[in-house]
């Protein structure tokens, strides 16, 4: 595993483009967030999703959270945001809000976990969207992390875990940590609460409402 040293707030693009090549060659790399550290990889090459799970020493079966430049890279690798999920986005984003939605049929099944559906979210790291920006695509964000421990803020810890299982890790100092992102599915009429997190469930229904 490389390790690259990464200003948090304003990255060197010859830094970033090398963690792009190594994701357009099917490779995985360890990026932080605004949240927590995370692994990314293309999510529509089935063998670099592949290289997740097993980083992760996860089996298959669970989904993986996308992160994304912006709208505009969203909307053109996985389509328009349904009406409540734009109002929450253009609330919420860049931030710790994830939104599920229906995936495109480009998608692996396996980044769904067989339900046809992905989250994605435009994080407020710089790090993490200048990234996606260089690949020209959205990116998993799973947590950065062996299946059976914590997610992590330190790179120091990301790279005691992973070192031998993903090829490279941009280091930008600890993140902010803190609760995970709030997940809500806008696939149907009403959003649905799937994880509390860093933003309140009243504060997003307080925007759905609000016309």
């Amino acid at each position: 595993m490389t390790r690259l040293q990464v200003d948090p707030a304003s990255p060197d693009m010859t830094v970033l483009e090398q963690a792009a090549q190594v994701i357009r060659g099917g490779g995985v790399i360890a990026l932080p967030t605004d949240t927590l550290y995370g692994l990314a990889a293309d999510p529509f090459r089935t063998n670099a999703v592949a290289h997740v799970f097993a980083a992760k020493g996860r089996s298959a079966g669970r989904g993986l959270p996308l992160i994304a430049a912006d709208m505009s890279q969203i909307e053109a690798s996985l389509g328009r945001l349904p009406p409540i999920g734009a109002r929450l986005a253009q609330a919420f984003w860049p931030g710790p809000l994830t939104l599920l939605i229906v995936a495109p049929p480009t998608l692996p099944v396996e980044v769904t976990g067989g339900t046809g559906r992905v989250g994605i979210r435009v994080p407020a790291h710089a790090v993490a969207r200048t990234l996606c920006f260089a690949c020209g695509i959205p990116l998993t964000a799973t947590s950065a992390n062996l299946s059976d421990e914590r997610p992590t803020s330190d790179p120091d810890e990301v790279e005691r875990a992973l070192r031998d299982r993903i090829d490279l890790l941009l280091d930008a100092g600890r993140t902010t940590g803190g609760a995970p992102s709030t997940i809500v599915d806008v696939t149907g009429s009403t959003p649905q609460l799937v994880r509390t997190g860093a933003i309140a469930w009243d504060d997003l229904l307080a925007c759905v409402d609000r016309r």
